[in-house]
């Protein structure tokens, strides 16, 4: 049976949630694994793609042509993202979420889902290696990115959203997961530089 984008989305926002919960105001300017963000711009930037593909559920268009400073507003942006998340279910769940294509990108509504399902679990993990925080994605949100993220590469690629692939040892200990970050561009060992 195929797990539900929904589905997939509520599994991946339980890890995803708590890592933004447990940023610091101090570790806001640290770098980031994603190397054009420090934790801000990537906090940010991770907000916005939530709300951004919300209207993408419902095939409507999103805007990123500028990055909202949510951690600058004042707000509860902590909060702020665990309510957007937890819309961002609801959303994929309506009737016709997954079917389709959705938005000014002209792609398959399942595809869109992927992209958010990975940009969720890749952004999480990047920011809880920026912050010192464990992260640990759930197998079946790695089973279904590993797949999807290979596929959307070359075309992520060409559109500067993935680096070229980060090469992994031939030999064992390299976790579907690894494999995953690797494919993006990610060193899968990347650590805040000492």
């Amino acid at each position: 049976m195929t797990n539900t984008i929904s589905d997939l989305l509520e599994r991946a926002s339980e890890h995803a949630v708590p890592v933004v919960r447990g940023i610091t105001d101090e570790r806001l300017a640290d770098p980031t694994p994603c190397t054009e963000y420090d934790v801000r711009a990537l906090t940010d930037h991770l907000i916005q793609v939530v709300i951004n593909f919300q209207a993408l559920a419902a095939k409507k268009n999103a805007d990123f042509s500028s990055v909202p400073h949510f951690t600058d507003d004042g707000g509860d942006w902590r909060a702020r993202f665990a309510d957007e998340t937890a819309t961002l279910v609801a959303a994929w769940a309506a009737p016709g979420a997954e079917e389709g294509t959705s938005g000014t990108m002209g792609l398959p509504a399942r595809t869109v889902g992927h992209m958010v399902l990975g940009d969720l679990t890749v952004h999480a993990w990047d920011l809880a290696r920026a912050t010192g925080q464990e992260f640990v994605p759930d197998p079946a949100v790695v089973g279904e990115i590993g797949p999807a993220l290979a596929e959307m590469a070359p075309m992520a690629r060409k559109w500067g959203v993935f680096g070229e692939p980060f090469p992994l040892p031939d030999e064992g200990g390299v976790s579907d997961f690894d494999r995953a970050l690797a494919l993006t561009g990610r060193d899968p060992h990347w650590r805040l530089p000492a």
